[in-house]
């Protein structure tokens, strides 16, 4: 048996030598004193050696532990110097590298920071417009006219943004290959200057200012249901998305008898997943006493009173379709003329020209906020300024209906007070 004093002491010799350790297991002594571990075995009835490095760098002990490791892959029947090669081989080959191969490690690394939903569109829009043309190419071997002809096939159709949206997730896939050396750039880089130009982004029109009590003389006397209206004017005095509207759930609402009513959207609800505090107006929680009552009302009709603020009964979503309020529009004539979320811009236009309100406070209230760990840590900025503001847009819309009941024009209005909470109702977080 050998020691690391005996190995030491090994001096060159005018030829190779070597010292046994045991079961196989020796040093050879090279005539300019350098000394390698190998190890002696038969298989298959043959005689075969081993290399186990170079000592000192393999020790003593690491020499004895791969001995006993290849004997045991020789109880199993296995020869160590071809499993050696083996496992070499394995080393030697290339990591996959055809593009889609890449986009799905690439779509691993960004889906847990996606919703579900835009996850479920990148990955469809891949397999749909990219993968079957270049998918099995090798990644470092795809030229931007390669690429090109990809996007070419995308806009032949008139998705010209659709063509810019894949040809940026395909830039992405490039660009996270990079660094390990798969591709050496990416040929997205100088493509968008041969591609189609998207139209010039139009803003969604909307009812104006002094359309306003136009529009709610018609809304008057629409013929649609109750719960329609009522999500329709909760859009309008929130300043929220339509889809914001249609997810409502009771639990997101606080002190709702208290002095500072306020909506808490969770951030998974949220365009810019970030979590969005909506101060509310006394109007606004009148109208929530209105949707409570209405849903009560339905439930003896086999309504079911639970999370959201516009169940439906045997949706498949559990609330109202999102064409619901856009049917209302519709009916008042107001196809092609203006949206719901039109009244978004509407709240900002009004909001922006009294001069009486920071544009901070209104985008902050448009949830139009920067993304990032500020936007996360500021989800109540401004929200003391914000909550007269928003009383002041909700008396401005009852003014606005007022005229329109009287057939009179909208007047200025000045900014008002927020007035005291009005006397309390039985809600559902009461029961």
């Amino acid at each position: 048996m050998l020691t690391d004093i005996a190995l030491r002491a090994l001096k060159p010799a005018d030829k190779p030598y070597k010292k046994s350790d045991g079961g196989g297991l020796f040093i050879l002594v090279q005539c300019d004193g350098k000394k390698f571990w190998r190890l002696s075995y038969r298989f298959g009835g043959k005689q075969k050696l081993l290399s186990g490095g170079r000592y000192p760098r393999v020790g003593l002990k690491a020499a004895r532990t791969w001995r006993d490791a290849a004997k045991q892959q020789l109880a199993r029947g296995l020869d160590p110097s071809a499993e050696r090669k083996a496992d070499k081989e394995l080393l030697r080959a290339p990591v996959s590298n055809g593009f889609e191969d890449v986009a799905r490690e690439w779509l691993e690394t960004r889906t847990l920071g996606w919703s579900p939903r835009y996850a479920a569109l990148v990955v469809g829009r891949l397999e749909a417009d990219v993968f079957p043309f270049i998918g099995k190419t090798e990644i470092s071997a795809i030229t931007p006219r390669t690429i090109l002809e990809v996007i070419r096939r995308i806009e032949a159709r008139g998705a010209v943004e659709m063509a810019h949206r894949v040809k940026n997730h395909v830039s992405e896939i490039f660009r996270f290959a990079i660094p390990d050396g798969r591709c050496e750039s990416d040929p997205c880089r100088d493509l968008s200057a041969a591609m189609t130009k998207p139209k010039p982004v139009q803003h969604r029109p909307k009812v104006s200012a002094r359309e306003l009590p136009e529009f709610f003389q018609r809304l008057g006397t629409d013929g649609g249901s109750r719960l329609s209206h009522l999500a329709l004017r909760w859009t309008m005095v929130t300043m929220v998305r339509s889809q914001e509207t249609r997810f409502a759930e009771w639990s997101e609402f606080e002190d709702l008898d208290g002095a500072e009513p306020l909506w808490r959207i969770p951030p998974e609800r949220m365009k810019m997943r970030s979590e969005h505090l909506v101060p509310l107006s006394h109007q606004a929680v009148t109208l929530l006493r209105e949707i409570h009552g209405l849903n009560i009302f339905r439930k003896a009709g086999n309504m079911r009173l639970g999370r959201f603020l516009f169940p439906v009964a045997g949706a498949q979503s559990l609330v109202i379709s999102e064409n619901r309020m856009h049917h209302i529009m519709y009916r008042l004539g107001l196809r092609g003329k203006a949206t719901v979320h039109g009244f978004r811009g509407l709240a900002s236009t009004v909001l922006n020209e009294t001069g009486l309100f920071k544009d901070d406070w209104i985008e902050h209230q448009l949830a139009h906020q920067p993304r990032g760990v500020r936007a996360a840590y500021n989800s109540a900025l401004y929200l003391q300024h914000r909550r007269p503001m928003m009383q002041w847009w909700a008396d401005y819309l009852d003014t606005a209906e007022k005229a329109g009941l009287e057939g009179k024009a909208l007047p200025a209005m000045a900014i008002t007070r927020p007035r005291q909470p009005q006397s309390t109702v039985l809600l559902p977080w009461d029961d």
